[in-house]
C-alpha cells in the first residue's frame, strides 16, 4: 500500500509576524510539524509494523525550508519526501492549498492507495485542507478519525469521533482519512533515521510541475483571505475568595454585577 502522508510545519514560536495580506510570514521562522500530523505520521508507521510491503511519502507545501519538516518525518519513518514549493504558491487559503496539493498527486503520484491528513493545523484550526483534497481528488473522505483498525483487500477500516461517541466504518481505497489524537507512543528518531533523511533526496515541484494556471493557486487562487489578524489580550480577572457559603454567593454576585 501506498500512503501520502500530507503534513504542514507551523509556528513554533510566540513572535508570530503578519504579512501584509494577513497571512502568516513562514520565511525565517522557526517550525515544527503540526502536532495532528504527527498523529497522522503514527497510523501510518502502525500500519507499516503491521502490514507488509507499506510505503510512506510525505508530502507538503511551503518555502524551502518546509524541507526541514520532511527530514524530520523521515527519520521518524516515512520513506521520502515532497516538496512543493514555489512563490506563486505563497498565501493560499485551504481552498487553493487542496487544489494544489491534489493536482500534484494526479500528475505526480498517481499510484497512491491511502492519503493521511492531520485532523487540524494548529495553526488555522479550520479542518478543510484534507476534505478539500478528497473533493478535489473524488475519492472518499473519513474525517475525525481516531484509530485504523484494518487494511485487507482494498479497503480499511476505521473507528472516528462523533457527537454521539464512536463509530466504525469501512471504506474502500483511495481515500482520505484525516487523523485525531489517538493512543499513539511517540515515536522517536533512531540514528539509522537520521542518517537516512540527512541523505534523502527530497523531490520538489513547482507550478511549472503541475496542471494548474498560477491564478489557480496562491493568493490569486483564494476565495477567501484574512480581515484582520491580531493577538488576544491577557486579562488577570481570576479571583481567590475565602469563606463561608452565603458570603462567597454575597461577594460572587457582587463581582458579577461589575462585569455584566
Amino acid at each position: 500500500m501506498n500512503i501520502i502522508l500530507c503534513i504542514k510545519q507551523v509556528p513554533d514560536t510566540t513572535d508570530i509576524k503578519w504579512t501584509e495580506n494577513n497571512t502568516i510570514q513562514r520565511e525565517g521562522l522557526e517550525s515544527v510539524v503540526n502536532p495532528y500530523d504527527v498523529y497522522a505520521l503514527e497510523s501510518a508507521l502502525d500500519l507499516k509494523s503491521r502490514y507488509e510491503d507499506i510505503n510512506i511519502s510525505a508530502l507538503t507545501m511551503g518555502p524551502s525550508q518546509a524541507e526541514k519538516a520532511l527530514r524530520k518525518v523521515i527519520a521518524l519513518g516515512a520513506d521520502k519526501g515532497i516538496l512543493l514549493c514555489d512563490k506563486k504558491f505563497a498565501g493560499a487559503d485551504t481552498y487553493a492549498t487542496a487544489k494544489t496539493i491534489a493536482a500534484a498527486i494526479k500528475s505526480k503520484l498517481q499510484d497512491y492507495d491511502l492519503i493521511l491528513c492531520g485532523q487540524f493545523a494548529v495553526d488555522g484550526d479550520t479542518a478543510q485542507t484534507g476534505p478539500g483534497i478528497a473533493t478535489f481528488l473524488d475519492i472518499p473522505q473519513v474525517t475525525y478519525v481516531k484509530e485504523i483498525v484494518e487494511y485487507t483487500r482494498g479497503y480499511v477500516t476505521v473507528i472516528r469521533e462523533t457527537d454521539e461517541g464512536l463509530e466504525k466504518i469501512r471504506v474502500k481505497l483511495p481515500a482520505v482519512i484525516c487523523i485525531l489524537k489517538g493512543e499513539f507512543e511517540t515515536t522517536r528518531p533512531t540514528i539509522n533515521g537520521i542518517i537516512r533523511a540527512q541523505k534523502s533526496k527530497i523531490l520538489k515541484y513547482g507550478i511549472d510541475d503541475i496542471p494548474l494556471c498560477p491564478v489557480e493557486t496562491g493568493l490569486k487562487g483564494s476565495p477567501t483571505y484574512v480581515s484582520r489578524a491580531f493577538r488576544a489580550l491577557k486579562r488577570d480577572v481570576n479571583c481567590k475568595f475565602i469563606g463561608d457559603v452565603k458570603e462567597l454567593v454575597q461577594v460572587i454576585n457582587s463581582v458579577r454585577g461589575k462585569h455584566e
